[in-house]
Formats: C-alpha cells, sequence, structure tokens
C-alpha cells in the first residue's frame, strides 16, 4: 500500500482535540471544536486551528465557506443552563426533586448513577444546578465521572458536587455523597452523616408540592418552572435575613442564632434555615 505524503495525515488514524473554558456552554464549544477538527484534518497543522482559535477569541467569530462559520453570540449561556428539561426532572424523580433541591441548597455533594451516558438520564445531572438558579454556578457539574484517584481527587476539590457515573461500584462508596441517586432502580440514598441536615418538614413538604405542581403544570416552561423555584428560594432567603445582623466588620450579613431560636420554628423548619446559612456563608467565624 503506497501512502501519498502530499496528503496532509496520511498516516494518521485518529487524532482528538481538546478545548478548555472557563464558562459552561457545551453545544458552544461541541460546534467549534467540530469546526477546529475540520481544519485540522485539511491542513495537518495547528497553526490553521490557532488562526481560527485567536480570532474567536478576539472577535467572537470565524469564518469559512469550506470548514464552516462560528459566532460566539450564536449561543447564550443562559440557554446553556436550561438545556436540561426541569420538568422532565420532575417527572422521573416526582417528590424526590425536593430531596435533591433541599440538598444543592445546602451544597451537599450528589452522585447520580446512570446506565448509559448516551442517554437522557446522563443529562439528568446537568439539570440538579437549575435547582438553586439564584447561584448561576454550573462549576459543580461533573456529567461522566470515572472511579480513578485523579478524577476522583478534582471531584472532591469541589464545594457541593453533582457528579454521573455509570460505573455501579460508586454505589458502594458512601465516603464520596452525601446523596446517592441510582436511576435505573429510582432509588435515593442519604448518607448517615447528611441524615440531619435533611431532616424535612412542613417547609419542605410546601417547597416538594410548589415543585411537583408547578412541574407538572402542561401551561409552563422549563423556564416558567425554574422561575417558581427561585421566587421561593428567594423567599425564604428574605425569611432567614431577618434573623441576621451585620458582621463585626461590617461587610456581610450573618445569622444571629439567638434570633432564630426565640422564633420557636418547628425543630425541621429550624435545622434547615441554620443549614442554609451555613451553605449562604452566613454564619460568624
Amino acid at each position: 500500500m503506497k501512502t501519498n505524503f502530499s496528503i496532509p495525515l496520511s498516516l494518521v488514524t485518529h487524532f482528538s482535540i481538546v478545548l478548555t473554558a472557563k464558562d459552561f456552554n457545551p453545544e458552544k464549544y461541541a460546534a467549534f471544536t467540530r469546526i477546529l477538527c475540520r481544519i485540522y484534518l485539511k491542513h495537518g497543522s495547528p497553526v490553521k486551528m490557532m488562526e481560527s482559535y485567536i480570532a474567536v477569541l478576539t472577535k467572537g467569530i470565524c469564518q469559512s465557506e469550506e470548514n464552516g462559520s462560528f459566532l460566539s453570540k450564536d449561543f447564550d449561556a443562559r440557554k446553556a443552563y436550561l438545556a436540561g428539561s426541569i420538568k422532565a426532572l420532575v417527572y422521573v424523580a416526582g417528590t424526590i426533586t425536593t430531596m435533591l433541591r433541599v440538598s444543592k441548597i445546602m451544597k451537599q455533594g450528589i452522585l447520580v448513577l446512570h446506565e448509559n451516558k448516551h442517554t437522557w438520564f446522563a443529562g439528568f445531572p446537568r439539570t440538579l444546578p437549575a435547582l438553586v438558579w439564584h447561584r448561576q454556578d454550573w462549576t459543580i457539574l461533573h456529567s461522566n465521572v470515572h472511579l480513578s484517584a485523579d478524577e476522583l481527587e478534582a471531584l472532591q476539590m469541589c464545594t457541593g458536587y453533582i457528579a454521573g457515573f455509570v460505573d455501579l461500584e460508586v454505589s458502594n462508596r458512601p465516603d464520596l455523597y452525601d446523596v446517592f441517586v441510582n436511576l435505573a432502580d429510582s432509588e435515593i440514598t442519604i448518607a448517615p452523616l447528611a441524615k440531619e441536615a435533611m431532616t424535612m418538614g412542613k417547609l419542605h413538604k410546601e417547597i416538594g408540592q410548589l415543585i411537583v405542581q408547578s412541574g407538572e403544570d402542561p401551561e409552563k416552561s422549563d423556564s416558567q418552572v425554574i422561575q417558581d423555584i427561585a421566587l421561593k428560594t428567594r423567599e425564604i432567603l428574605a425569611n432567614l435575613a431577618l434573623f441576621s445582623e451585620v458582621s463585626d466588620d461590617g461587610e456581610k450579613r450573618v445569622l444571629n442564632l439567638e434570633a432564630l431560636k426565640q422564633k420557636r420554628f418547628p425543630p425541621a423548619t429550624e435545622n434547615f434555615l441554620y443549614h442554609l446559612a451555613v451553605a449562604e456563608q452566613m454564619l460568624k467565624i
């Protein structure tokens, strides 16, 4: 078999391109990476790729009749945040969604086991940050994690992570999670150390009813369901602020624990508000 050395990459059978970014927008970078792949396939040189990369970095656009065009502003970050369906989440998880929301608002670690990384269930973890929309933080999302030392070390450096796994062995690693969701069996497991913070009360039932009713409303879109949940979150945070005071350095508001106790909430509600204050960094140091 003769090889035509005049054709770029004539001796190459496979190649990969890795593109890292600081923002969360998988569809945006998947589209851009496909263009970079076509450029490299045609020219066989990283120089041409870098020209397009720099053009996007500085101007937000690269154009080519042969390789396709890319425009950064076509990929709204909010659409990336809303790509997972909160309504589908409610349909699959039902009232369990309330427990997932409580876990996320307290910045607990959630592991999600799904059988196939190519099914909708692989997108299940991506939807969970929307339950705490007020934080706008998708850096906690690790959609496809393996039980390797390096990946687990990186995972545990993230506070309140959401991690997707396909390896059943992760179910035997309670040290890795506060809440474990087995989608195939529709089961949720709470780690012993997290159970106190996850004690459910009247407030949680109200939140659960809101989430399920809003999620099952055929007239509401995913964004409207998220707005309903976010509105309830703002209401709870506003109530929590009533039991706060200005910190000694005057830079932020911190929880006045005595004021909270004097209100004589049911134990589950007081416990929830306290752990919420911890998650929102409202405790005195």
